[in-house]
């Protein structure tokens, strides 16, 4: 048996300890996070990012009580929100006071408390890709004597033979169409211009070292080689116009799976990352870096409709993006256990087949990996911390604290 197997058994025998010793068993699916892979994680990101500040994506994460134990660890700094609601609530339970929103926001009930808040609005900044991200700002405004921070969001994506390969994210990709948006926000009352964000998705996302796809993975390393060498020349570039028109504070760029390359960047100042300090399903097969897995999600066995199988209620926490096998949830420990072709992980029960199937028991707990960072935990009120075979803490996810961003 490889370690592989005898790791993941090893988990399951920890992890059914561990809330077998609750006074109350929790409800399914029970959230888990192991403390010992979570640090080990955040250590090896800043590690790869080489004395670059690592700032923590809560999309990722979406439990505050594990945002503030990344940044607790040195090397770590500031988070990049997914929401402006997000970011203000974060800034208003002193979780964080650098805050970067990552994606433009529309949502006019938010931008009017953080324009209308000097503190929200000095510790929060805005992503732009278009003047009409400036138009709706203003039309929350009561009056300029706010400044607004304001970043923008540069495609990082790869041009090769007339094809866009990357995430299809902002408008802005050739230097004079990001120096044009930059004069306009640095000549507009009440915006200041303190950052970039580049995010190299087709490298920091995609796995490339899948054992069973050597061709495809390989031609995915090539892909993402070549991303990263135009990419280089295009920050360069980028970097020298906007010099002339602003003092940077900030240039964000990565991923958790790229953190080595962006990192060795010059023009990028700081790294982002989230998915790598839990390490969902999407997240292995990695050529730069070896992960483990931190998050898990428990369910119960309620029922054996044939010796060889057994069924687990609930189990359908299907990840976002493009639908796939990769988008559904891995059942991990005991290992062997595999989803069905027919029913897949459903909506009030899953069947597993596999040899442990066998041997399972209802009322057992098998563990899954969700497919995504983060989703997991929209799922759950309440997150179970384990370190060894002990839960030291619960804590609440943002769904917990009865908030949905």
């Amino acid at each position: 048996m490889s370690d592989h197997f005898v790791d993941r058994n090893r988990l399951w025998s920890r992890l059914g300890t561990a809330i077998g010793a609750l006074p109350d068993a929790p409800a399914t699916p029970i959230a888990v996070v192991d403390l010992d892979a979570f640090d080990a994680n955040a250590a090896d990101l800043v590690r790869r990012a080489g004395g670059k500040p690592v700032r923590v994506a809560s999309k990722s994460l979406r439990v505050p009580g594990l945002i503030e134990r990344a940044l607790a660890h040195g090397g770590f700094a500031g988070v990049l929100a997914y929401t402006v609601a997000e970011a203000l609530w974060l800034h208003e339970a002193g979780i964080s006071d650098d805050i970067v929103v990552a994606y433009p926001s529309v949502d006019l009930t938010a931008l009017r408390r953080l324009t209308s808040s000097p503190a929200a609005a000095a510790a929060i900044t805005l992503m732009v890709d278009d003047p009409a991200h400036l138009d709706i700002v203003d039309e929350t405004r009561l009056s300029l004597d706010v400044p607004v921070r304001i970043a923008l969001d540069i495609d990082a994506g790869l041009r090769l033979g007339g094809q866009h390969i990357g995430p299809k994210r902002s408008p802005l990709f050739d230097t004079a169409d990001v120096v044009a948006l930059a004069r306009k926000v640095v000549e507009r009352d009440g915006f200041d211009l303190v950052g970039v964000m580049t995010y190299e998705g087709q490298v920091a996302g995609v796995q490339d070292d899948v054992p069973d796809q050597r061709t495809k993975s390989l031609l995915v390393r090539r892909l993402k080689q070549a991303s990263m060498t135009q990419l280089e020349v295009r920050r360069r570039e980028i970097a020298d116009a906007l010099a002339r028109l602003a003092d940077l504070q900030f240039w964000n760029g990565g991923g958790s799976g790229s953190v080595e390359a962006t990192a060795a960047d010059g023009a990028v100042t700081e790294i982002a990352a989230g998915s790598g300090l839990l390490v969902p399903g999407i997240f292995d097969h990695y050529a730069s870096f070896d992960p483990r897995p931190a998050a898990f999600f428990g369910l119960r066995v309620s029922r054996k409709p044939l010796p060889t199988m057994a069924t687990v209620h609930g189990g359908g926490l299907i990840a976002s993006g493009a639908t796939g096998e990769d988008r559904s949830p891995v059942p991990w420990a005991p290992p062997g256990l595999h989803l069905t072709g027919l029913e897949g992980a459903g909506e009030v029960q899953t069947p597993l087949t596999g040899h442990p199937a066998a041997l399972l028991q209802i009322g057992d707990l098998v563990w899954f990996r969700h497919a995504k960072s983060g989703e997991l935990f929209e799922h759950v009120r309440d997150v179970h911390l384990v370190r060894g075979e002990a839960v030291t803490d619960v804590v609440p996810s943002y769904r917990g604290h009865g908030l949905a961003f």
